[in-house]
């Protein structure tokens, strides 16, 4: 028979083994800046969680909303977040080209078709022309949205009066009430009012030659969050590609994202079909470059062109496996 000692140690030891076996099993954390909450762009994180697959990397994610890519890219260089997700690419290399401790690990849209500015129903705006002199909202300074109005203005020789509005509930508000006269938005938001006709279209961000085809949003992270979490951001960029496959084959990806969201699934996958094709998520690449560097010096955000060198230790995607 086995007496009390025996007992006492194989307890002992049976507590020994849960604790290691739970220690094995604890998920790594990472915390994210995210700009602009809803967008399909934006919830590949949330849909990753809400779908297990970031859990199945091991990853645990908290995740925190900002109104555009500036407030982003501000967490990500005051290290407040591990991971800035929608930072503008304008903003990125600004700042990089400043000496911050910045850099891209993925790109994050290409392409601006999702990107839209719009006037109420009755204003006399028709298109890009028709803003000479009128306040033109943008999300926040080196967002994307930023970078969007400053080349309508670089290209078409506007006197525009471009203004931080933040994300595209109080944008709507602002230009609602007279308050602004061309508002920005992405969808899902301001479908339903396009629909009922309170508000046009009256331009796209592929209405820019600087953006149309171009990375334009990134995934961005500190140089010593880099250093020091290389194999959670690999992690994490593993799940983040896998994600992106879900919500283009899986109705359960529709779902968690209407879900989060709170829209129709039919709606949901509108905005996926309409305006985001899944090479527009594709995180492997920045498209664009050749042009890209040259229209951040004609626009102001780096005093000289990056060198190869430059672009090289700023841009650190890791590979895929």
């Amino acid at each position: 028979m086995m007496n009390f000692k025996t007992i006492a140690l194989t307890f002992a030891a049976l507590g020994f083994s849960l604790s290691a076996m739970q220690q094995a099993h604890a998920q790594d954390k990472l915390k994210l800046a995210i700009g602009q909450r809803g967008n399909w762009d934006t919830s590949i994180s949330e849909v990753g969680t809400r779908l297990g697959i970031f859990k199945k990397h091991n990853l645990e994610l908290e995740m925190l909303y900002t109104q555009g890519g500036g407030e982003t890219q501000q967490a990500v260089l005051s290290n407040s977040v591990d991971i800035g997700v929608a930072g503008g690419i304008m903003g990125a290399l600004s700042a990089f080209s400043k000496g911050a401790p910045i850099r891209i690990i993925g790109a994050e849209t290409t392409g601006a078709k999702d990107l839209y500015w719009y006037v109420k129903s009755d204003s006399p705006v028709k298109g890009l022309k028709d803003m000479e002199g009128r306040s033109v909202s943008y999300s926040t300074n080196g967002s994307s949205t930023h970078g969007v109005v400053n080349a309508f203005i670089k290209e078409n020789n506007l006197k525009l009066r471009p203004t931080a509005t933040g994300g595209p509930a109080p944008t709507l508000t602002q230009v609602m009430s007279g308050q602004i006269d061309v508002g920005w938005a992405a969808p899902p938001f301001g479908l339903q009012q396009l629909d009922k006709g309170e508000i046009r279209v009256v331009a796209t961000g592929n209405d820019s030659q600087t953006f149309k085809g171009q990375t334009v949003r990134l995934l961005i992270t500190n140089t010593s969050v880099l250093q020091n979490k290389k194999a959670l951001i690999d992690r994490y960029m593993a799940a983040y590609r896998e994600t992106i496959d879900a919500m283009y084959s899986s109705d359960a990806a529709i779902k968690a994202y209407a879900d989060f969201v709170g829209i129709p699934e039919a709606i949901a996958k509108r905005t996926r079909d309409d305006f985001f094709p899944k090479a527009a998520l594709d995180p492997d690449k920045i498209v664009g470059l050749d042009a890209i560097i040259p229209d951040a010096v004609a626009l102001k955000y780096t005093a000289q062109p990056l060198s190869k060198e430059q672009l090289g230790e700023l841009i650190q995607i890791p590979p895929r496996k």
